[in-house]
C-alpha cells in the first residue's frame, strides 16, 4: 500500500497545480476565486470537495475573535475531505491568502506561476500553496492508493486570512474541530516546528504641546517623549527575552523580538510637535497569555510616558506549543527520515502562524514544509519541486502510519 502511494505522487502534476493556484492572486480580504479553484483540483484528486463561506458577522462577535487588518466583505475557504467515518480524523491545513507583490520589480511576473529551473515561482509559491498543493496530493494518493483500508479520515483545509491574524482557521475549527491531530505545511526547511511564539500588533498615540520654535520651551515635544518610550521598548526587549521560555526556541538569538515598524510625527519644522504616533509588533512569550504581554507592554510605555496610549490593532497571534514526544510528531519525524534519509529537526520559530489556534483546542498539531521562509513576503518568491515531492511524500507516510493508533 505505501509503495503504491508513493507511487502516486507526481512531482510535474504537484508543480502545475502550484503554478495553477498562484495565477489566482489572492490577496488577503480577496480568496474566493483561489479557494474555487482549490475545490476543483481537489475533486480531481478523488476527494470530496467543497467551497465553504463562512458567517463574517457572528465570527466577528465572537468573543474569540483573533483579529483582522484586512478589508473583507466576505470569508471563503476551501474543504477537502477522504471520507473514512469511525477513523481518527488528521487535518492537513494551510492558507490560501497571500500578501501583495509590492513595488519592487519581479524578475518574472508576480502571479505567473512560471515554473522553470526545478522551482515555481510566483507570489504565494513557498507561502504557502505549494504546502497546501503538497498536503492535497498527498491526501489523494492515499485514497488511490489505499481506498478503504486507508487508516485515517483525512480533511484538507484551505483557509483564508492567516496573513492578518488567523480568521480562516478560526472559522474553519469553529465549524470542525474533531481531529485527532493536525499538520501545516508551512516553508520550514523540512523542520518539524513544535513550538510558536506568539505576536501582536499595537498602534501607540503621544500627545505633546505645540508651541513656535522660536519659544519651544513653552512646549512640549511628542517626539521628545516618544524618544523615552523607543528606549523603553528596546529595554522591554531585552527583558522578555532574558529566558527563552522552552528549549526548542533557545537556539534563537532573538525569540521574541519588538519592532517598531512605523513613526510619524509633527506638522511643521518651526512648531514644537503635538502628535506622534507610532505602529510595532511585539512578540508573545510561550509561558504567557496574550493578556500578560499586552500588559506588560502597556506598562513599560507607561513608565517613560504616562501621556502614552497604547491600541492593540490587527492579529492576535498566541504561542503554540505541541509536546515534542507525542506520537504525531516521532512519527512526522520518522516519516521524514524514511524519505529524506536524514532525521529532520525538532524546532522553535520565533513567529505566528494557525498552529496555535490547533494547540487552544487541545489538537496536537506541527508546522512541517519546503524551504523558501527567507523568500515569503519577498520579491522573486519561489519554491523548489523537489522540495514539494518530499512533503507530499512525508505526508503520505504519515497518513499511513500507525501515529495515531499509538497515541489512542
Amino acid at each position: 500500500m505505501l509503495d503504491t502511494a508513493l507511487a502516486a505522487v507526481d512531482p510535474d502534476a504537484i508543480a502545475r497545480d502550484v503554478s495553477a493556484l498562484v495565477r489566482v492572486p489572492s490577496v488577503t480580504g480577496d480568496e474566493r476565486a483561489a479557494a474555487e479553484l482549490f475545490a476543483e483540483l481537489a475533486a480531481a484528486q478523488g476527494l470530496r470537495a467543497e467551497v465553504v463561506e463562512h458567517d463574517l458577522a457572528a465570527l466577528r462577535a465572537h468573543p474569540d475573535h483573533p483579529g483582522e487588518e484586512a478589508e473583507r466583505s466576505e470569508l471563503v475557504g476551501a474543504q477537502a475531505t477522504l471520507d473514512r467515518p469511525g477513523r481518527p480524523r488528521v487535518c492537513l491545513n494551510g492558507h490560501l491568502d497571500v500578501v501583495g507583490p509590492g513595488s519592487q520589480p519581479w524578475s518574472r511576473p508576480p502571479f505567473g506561476g512560471a515554473i522553470a529551473g526545478g522551482h515555481v515561482h510566483g507570489r504565494g509559491s513557498a507561502d504557502m500553496k505549494s504546502g497546501l498543493v503538497a498536503a492535497l496530493h498527498a491526501a489523494g494518493a492515499v485514497a488511490r492508493a489505499a481506498g478503504d483500508d486507508a487508516p485515517y479520515e483525512v480533511v484538507v483545509q484551505a483557509v483564508a486570512s492567516e496573513e492578518d491574524g488567523g480568521l480562516g482557521t478560526f472559522a474553519a475549527l469553529e465549524r470542525d474541530a474533531d481531529f485527532a491531530a493536525a499538520l501545516i505545511p508551512e516553508p520550514t526547511a523540512l523542520q518539524v516546528v513544535a513550538v510558536q511564539a506568539g505576536a501582536l500588533t499595537f498602534r501607540g498615540t503621544i500627545p505633546g504641546v505645540p508651541a513656535h520654535a522660536a519659544v519651544r520651551l513653552e512646549g512640549v515635544s511628542a517626539i521628545d517623549r516618544y524618544v523615552a518610550v523607543h528606549q523603553a521598548l528596546a529595554e522591554h526587549e531585552r527583558e522578555i527575552n532574558r529566558t527563552a521560555g522552552h528549549p526548542l526556541l533557545e537556539p534563537l538569538a532573538l525569540p521574541y523580538p519588538l519592532l517598531v515598524g512605523r513613526v510619524a510625527g509633527g506638522s511643521w519644522s518651526s512648531q514644537v510637535p503635538d502628535l506622534v504616533t507610532f505602529e510595532g509588533r511585539v512578540g508573545v512569550r510561550v509561558d504567557e497569555t496574550v493578556d500578560q504581554a499586552r500588559a506588560g507592554l502597556e506598562r513599560a510605555v507607561a513608565a517613560a510616558c504616562p501621556q502614552a496610549r497604547i491600541e492593540w490593532t490587527g492579529g492576535q497571534f498566541a504561542p503554540g506549543v505541541t509536546d515534542p514526544d507525542h506520537p504525531f510528531v516521532r512519527a512526522l519525524r520518522a516519516a521524514a527520515e524514511a524519505e529524506t534519509g536524514t532525521a529532520p529537526p525538532l524546532v522553535g520559530v520565533p513567529y505566528g502562524s494557525d498552529m496555535r489556534l490547533f494547540c487552544a483546542r487541545g489538537i496536537p498539531c506541527v508546522l512541517f514544509g519546503p524551504s523558501g521562509i527567507e523568500l515569503a513576503h519577498a520579491v522573486d518568491e519561489r519554491v523548489s519541486v523537489d522540495d514539494l515531492a518530499a512533503v507530499a511524500r512525508t505526508v503520505v507516510r504519515l497518513l499511513l502510519s500507525g501515529a495515531l493508533d499509538q497515541a489512542a
